[in-house]
C-alpha cells in the first residue's frame, strides 16, 4: 500500500483530504522507506499528517513523543473519530488506566501511543519499550531537545537514549520553530545526520501581523475584541496579576473572558482552558504559560498585550491563530516600558553566555516591533527565508501603503441600511438586505421591500465586512451589548448622513486564495451557524471538542457546496469515510433542511461532484448513492448474521451504534438484502413510523422524528428506513 495511488486513498479515506500539502507526501514517502527525518514546518502546515499517515502504512506501534497532556488528549480523540486505533499515556491516568493502556500497546490493537518525554525517565516504561518492535518514533516540537531553542526542556535529552535503543527505527523530528542554530543541534542531539531535512516555507499567508502602540487604558484591545465577538481570541500578558485585571476589565464590559498562568491552581486552569477549547468561552486572556499543546484550529485573533522575548516565541505564540487556514489577526501592542520589563529579567541571568542570548533575541523582537518595513519578510527572514516581494499585502506597514478609496457613498448605504432595518440586527442581516439576498428571515420581515434592499449587491460580502468593520473603528457604527450583538448607528455616524460628510478608508482586501484549508471563500453564513450549532451537540454527545468533529473549513465548504448525499459529502474537505459514516445523517439533514426552507443552491465552484440526474427520486429528494460497502461493513454483516443486535456489534467491534446502522445502510444501499426483523421494534411501533415517514413524504429524520416526538429515536428511525425501502412498499422512503 507504498504507491502514490494507495497513499492518496489512505489520506483522503481516513483523514478526508483529497491532496497533500507542501513536502507531505515527500516526508511520508521517507518515513516508509525507513529514513530518519527533520521537518519543520509552519504551525497549521500539517505535521501531524507526516507522522499519522505512515502509521497507519506501517502498521505495528508508533510512539510519538509529545509535551503536553492537552496536546495529546486532543491528538487522540481526533485519530479515534477517525477510525484510528490511538491512546495516551500521561500523569493524570490511575495506575490501572495505565495499565490497560499498556496491555492493549502489547495484544496489537494500537497503532499510535502518545506520551511525554518526561516518561522515558522512568525505568519501568523503558522496560515495557524493550518489548515493544516500533515501525516508528515522532517527536514532536522538537526544538525543546536544543538548549539553544527558546523552550528548552531537559526531558527531551532522553530521548536519544530511545534513539540508542531502537537503532533500526526511523525517527521523525517535527518542529514549527528553529533557527538554523537550532537544527543543526537537533540533529546532533538526535543523532539524524544521515537523515534527511524537509524544510518547508514559514509563511503563514493567512495571518495579517499588526504593531500598535500601546495604551494604558485597554481602549484598542476591547474595540479589537469586540469586533470579533464570539470568536475565539487569545491575549498574552506579561505578569499573572496583568493577566487577572485584563480578564476582570474584559468581562464588565460584556465580553466573555478568564485568565490563565501558572499561578492559579490545577483545576481553575484546567477548568478555564477546557471552556476555551469547547467554544463555551471566546476569550482566554493568558501568560506564555498557555497554549504550547492547544491545537484548537479556529482562534482568529492572537494579541501581544507585553513584548515577547523573542521572535521564535511571538512566531510560535502567534502560529495559534488561525490553523485551519482561514483569515486571523495578529496584534502586538508595543512599548519601550515592556522591553525595559524584559531587560530587567535578563540582567538577573547569572551564565553569560546565556545572558547575551537572551539579550541577543530581544533585541531582534524589538527591531520587528519597530519596522517601517514589511514585518513578514523580517521575520521569514529571521527564520533563514528569503522573500522577494517588499509588499506582503497582510502586515500594518504593507496594508498602509495599498491605498485608500473613497467609501462615502457605500458608507451611506451601510449606515441607512443598519437605521431602515430598525438598528436591530446583526452584521450578517444587514449584509443580506444589501446584497439583495432571498433569504427566509430577510423576506419574512418585508426587509426585501426597504429602500436599501440590494443597494451593494455589486459589492462582495467580504469586503462589506470589512468596511462595516473599519467604520466601527472609526466611530461610524457600534455594537450594542447582549448575546447577539446588533449594529447601531453612533452619532458621530448620524451627523455624517445628515451633513453630508465624505470618507476615505484602506481599500479592502481581496480575500486570501492561496491555502488548501480555507476551502471556500463564498458560502451561506447563516447555513454556516446552523452547522455550528449540529457540531456542537454532536461534540457535546462525545465529550470532545468541536473541532475534533469539523473544522471551520469544512463546515464552510458544507454551507457552499449544499451536498446531497453521502457520496457528495465524501466530496468535502476533510471528510473521510468514517466520519461520513457517523455524521453524515445529522449534517445531510440539517443542510437539506436549510436549503429547501431558503431557496440556498451551491455556491458556483464548490459544488461537490455533480452526480446523474437518476440520483433524485421523482419527489425530488436526494438518494443514498450505492457505494461499495467495503470490509468494516462486511464484518458487521458477518456479526449481524451471528444473532448480534446493534448494540451488542457496536460493544465488540468498540464502535458508536449510529456507525453500526450506517454499515447497514450502505449495505442496503449496495443491494444487499438485510434480514433486519429481529432489530426492529414491535409491530405497532413499527407500524407507527411507516406512517410517519409516509406522512411527511421525506426520507429525512428530523420531520418524522417530530411528528412522532420524542419518544422514537433516530437510529431505529434509520433501521425503521432501511427496512422500508427494502420492503418495496409503495411511495416508502
Amino acid at each position: 500500500m507504498r504507491d502514490s495511488n494507495s497513499l492518496h486513498a489512505v489520506l483522503k479515506s481516513r483523514f478526508g483530504y483529497d491532496s497533500f500539502l507542501g513536502h507531505q507526501e515527500e516526508i511520508v514517502g521517507n518515513v516508509l522507506a525507513g529514513g530518519d527525518s527533520l521537518v519543520l514546518m509552519p504551525t497549521g502546515g500539517g505535521k501531524s499528517l507526516c507522522f499519522q499517515l505512515p502509521a497507519l502504512v506501517l502498521g505495528g506501534l508508533t510512539l510519538v513523543i509529545s509535551p503536553l497532556i492537552s496536546l495529546m488528549k486532543d491528538q487522540v480523540d481526533a485519530l479515534n473519530l477517525n477510525g484510528i486505533d490511538a491512546r495516551y499515556i500521561n500523569g493524570t491516568m490511575s495506575d490501572l488506566e495505565v495499565e490497560r493502556v499498556r496491555s492493549q500497546v502489547l495484544a496489537g490493537r494500537i497503532r499510535l501511543l502518545y506520551v511525554a518525554p518526561e516518561r522515558l525517565a522512568h525505568p519501568e516504561f523503558r522496560r515495557f519499550l524493550s518489548a515493544l518492535d516500533l515501525s516508528l518514533i515522532a517527536i514532536d516540537e522538537a526544538h525543546c531537545i536544543s538548549e539553544w531553542g527558546h523552550e528548552f526542556r531537559p526531558d527531551y535529552r532522553n530521548l536519544r537514549q530511545l534513539r540508542d535503543h531502537f537503532p533500526s527505527t526511523p525517527v521523525i523530528a517535527l518542529t514549527a520553530t528553529a533557527t538554523e542554530r537550532v537544527r543543526r543541534d537537533v540533529i546532533v542531539q538526535l543523532g539524524l545526520q544521515e537523515g534527511r531535512l524537509f524544510l518547508s516555507s514559514f509563511d503563514r499567508p493567512n495571518l495579517t501581523y499588526t504593531v500598535q502602540a500601546k495604551d494604558r487604558d485597554w481602549t484598542q484591545l476591547t474595540r479589537l475584541l469586540e469586533e470579533r465577538r464570539g470568536q475565539s481570541s487569545i491575549v498574552y500578558c506579561f505578569s499573572r496579576q496583568e493577566t487577572e485585571d485584563l480578564a476582570r476589565f474584559l468581562n464588565d464590559r460584556g465580553l466573555q473572558a478568564r485568565p490563565y498562568h501558572a499561578g492559579l491552581d490545577a483545576e481553575t486552569r484546567r477548568r478555564n482552558q477546557e471552556d476555551f477549547i469547547r467554544d463555551r468561552l471566546s476569550v482566554i486572556v493568558a501568560t506564555i504559560a498557555f497554549g504550547m499543546g492547544i491545537d484548537k484550529p479556529d482562534v482568529r485573533l492572537v494579541v501581544h498585550y507585553g513584548l515577547p522575548r523573542s521572535v521564535e516565541g511571538y512566531y510560535q505564540e502567534t502560529g495559534r491563530a488561525g490553523r485551519d487556514g482561514l483569515p486571523s489577526d495578529c496584534v502586538l501592542f508595543f512599548s519601550y516600558a515592556d522591553k525595559a520589563r524584559q531587560e530587567y529579567f535578563i540582567n538577573r541571568i547569572e551564565d553569560a553566555s546565556e545572558q547575551r542570548n537572551a539579550r541577543e533575541k530581544l533585541d531582534r523582537m524589538v527591531e520587528f516591533a519597530q519596522l517601517p518595513t514589511c514585518r513578514r519578510r523580517f521575520m521569514l527572514e529571521y527564520f533563514g527565508e528569503q522573500r522577494l516581494e517588499a509588499n506582503c499585502g497582510s502586515c500594518d506597514v504593507c496594508l498602509e501603503s495599498r491605498g485608500s478609496f473613497d467609501a462615502t457613498e457605500v458608507t451611506q448605504k451601510i449606515l441607512s441600511a443598519v437605521i431602515r432595518t430598525g438598528e436591530r440586527f446583526g452584521v450578517h442581516h444587514i449584509i443580506q438586505v444589501l446584497t439583495g439576498s432571498r433569504d427566509k428571515r430577510v423576506l419574512g420581515l418585508g426587509h426585501d421591500r426597504l429602500s436599501v434592499y440590494g443597494i451593494a449587491k455589486d459589492a462582495g460580502r467580504a469586503q462589506l465586512r470589512e468596511i462595516i468593520g473599519q467604520l466601527q473603528f472609526v466611530g461610524l457604527l457600534k455594537r450594542a451589548e447582549g448575546e447577539f450583538p446588533t449594529l447601531l448607528v453612533s452619532d458621530a455616524g448620524r451627523a455624517f448622513l445628515q451633513e453630508r460628510r465624505t470618507l476615505k478608508l484602506p481599500r479592502p482586501q481581496s480575500p486570501n486564495a492561496g491555502s488548501r484549508r480555507s476551502a471556500t471563500a463564498d458560502y451561506d453564513e447563516g447555513l454556516f451557524e446552523e452547522l455550528r450549532a449540529v457540531r456542537r451537540r454532536l461534540a457535546g454527545d462525545r465529550n470532545v471538542p468541536a473541532y475534533v468533529v469539523f473544522g471551520d473549513a469544512s463546515l464552510r465548504h458544507m454551507a457552499a457546496a449544499i451536498p446531497r448525499c453521502v457520496a457528495d459529502f465524501l466530496d468535502i474537505h476533510g471528510v473521510g469515510s468514517t466520519k461520513a459514516e457517523q455524521y453524515s445523517d445529522a449534517f445531510l439533514e440539517a443542510i437539506q433542511r436549510y436549503a429547501t426552507e431558503n431557496g440556498v443552491q451551491p455556491r458556483k465552484g464548490a459544488s461537490p461532484v455533480q452526480r446523474d440526474s437518476a440520483d433524485q427520486s421523482e419527489a425530488g429528494r436526494p438518494s443514498e448513492p450505492r457505494c461499495l460497502p467495503g470490509a468494516t461493513c462486511d464484518e458487521t454483516m458477518r456479526l449481524m448474521l451471528q444473532g448480534l443486535s446493534v448494540s451488542e456489534i457496536a460493544a465488540h467491534r468498540r464502535l458508536s451504534e449510529t456507525t453500526v446502522i450506517g454499515h447497514l445502510e450502505r449495505l442496503a444501499n449496495a443491494g444487499t438484502a438485510l434480514e433486519l426483523e429481529r432489530l426492529l421494534p414491535d409491530a405497532e411501533r413499527l407500524s407507527r413510523m411507516e406512517e410517519a415517514f409516509e406522512a411527511c413524504g421525506s426520507a429525512y429524520l428530523r420531520p418524522v422524528r417530530e411528528y412522532l416526538g420524542e419518544g422514537f429515536t433516530y437510529e431505529e428511525l434509520r433501521l425503521a428506513r432501511i427496512h422500508l425501502r427494502q420492503s418495496g412498499l409503495k411511495d416508502s422512503p
